[in-house]
């Protein structure tokens, strides 16, 4: 689907309350789950691809390892969730951060680089599960679920060895489940992930090989900045999103700051991995940068 270029707050309103996408007649709500680019030319690339060397041999001895370390924390009974609380850290891996909320994706769209063009994008999340292998449809069918669970996501694949097998032989599917509610900024920020079936497989391809599926919209700078102001006049903002010390220190940052562009300084980031690197939306939001998540 074609990227639509927005003129105004009004126009931005008008184009995500009818997108085209995302109805369908068993559901009462959208489907549209959406994510949030702060500049046009970042990607939407795994940070476990952005790993140097040969980083799909390196996954799972980053999940066991931060497993070994962080036991303590015990998320969970299931690996899904172990991989949540690790996404949520910013150790790299092959999810990427989606929320329910466009509201909260256009935040992390315009929080930083006021200067840049922004990316607004929406994937039909049901459309997207109708792709799916039949034993995993099939689950989110007898639950009547829009989404997975980590614990029904569980039952059909126990870890992303299975969930590899699972798209063996078959074009790699994207699957999205919501992380157990961890803390209040994956509640306030309405977060969900999404997994590819193949490590080196990105979200870039997936959407090149499927246009009917998703709608993006360019953010130019100058719209980015009305954007900006209608959501903290709608208090969707560091303060809420981020709620801790450091969220409300991001956003007194940039309240009393506009217009600066250090990406150190921004409102929260998609891993929070280094300064100046690819920023988008996010369950972490831990300093700005961050190569994707």
């Amino acid at each position: 689907m074609a990227v639509q270029t927005i003129g105004s707050w009004r126009e931005l309103d008008d184009a995500i309350a009818d997108p085209g996408i995302g109805t369908h007649e068993h559901r009462v709500h959208s489907t549209l789950v959406f994510r949030g680019l702060a500049r046009s030319s970042y990607k939407n690339v795994s940070s476990l691809a952005r790993l140097s060397g040969d980083y799909p041999k390196l996954e799972r001895h980053l999940i066991r390892n931060f497993r070994k370390y962080a036991h303590r924390e015990a998320p969970g009974p299931t690996q899904w969730d172990w991989m949540s609380l690790a996404q949520h850290h910013g150790l790299p891996t092959r999810l990427l951060d989606w929320t329910f909320s466009p509201l909260v994706a256009l935040h992390f769209a315009t929080a930083s680089w006021p200067d840049d063009d922004a990316v607004l994008l929406a994937v039909d999340c049901e459309a997207t599960h109708s792709l799916l292998p039949d034993s995993l449809r099939g689950g989110l069918t007898r639950e009547g679920a829009l989404v997975f669970t980590t614990e029904m996501l569980a039952e059909h694949a126990g870890d992303l060895d299975e969930l590899d097998e699972l798209g063996r032989d078959e074009d790699p599917f994207v699957l999205f489940f919501e992380p157990p509610s961890l803390d209040e900024r994956i509640v306030n920020q309405a977060a969900l992930l999404s997994a590819i079936s193949d490590p080196t497989y990105q979200m870039e391809e997936w959407l090149d090989a499927h246009p009917d599926l998703w709608t993006a919209w360019l953010i130019p700078c100058e719209v980015k900045r009305e954007v900006r102001e209608r959501l903290d006049q709608g208090n969707v903002n560091e303060r809420v999103l981020l709620p801790d010390l450091d969220g409300l220190a991001a956003w007194l940052r940039r309240y009393y700051s506009p217009g600066r562009t250090d990406p150190a300084e921004g409102g929260g980031s998609m891993a929070g991995l280094g300064e100046g690197a690819q920023q988008e939306g996010s369950m972490t939001g831990i300093g700005q940068g961050g190569d994707g998540s």
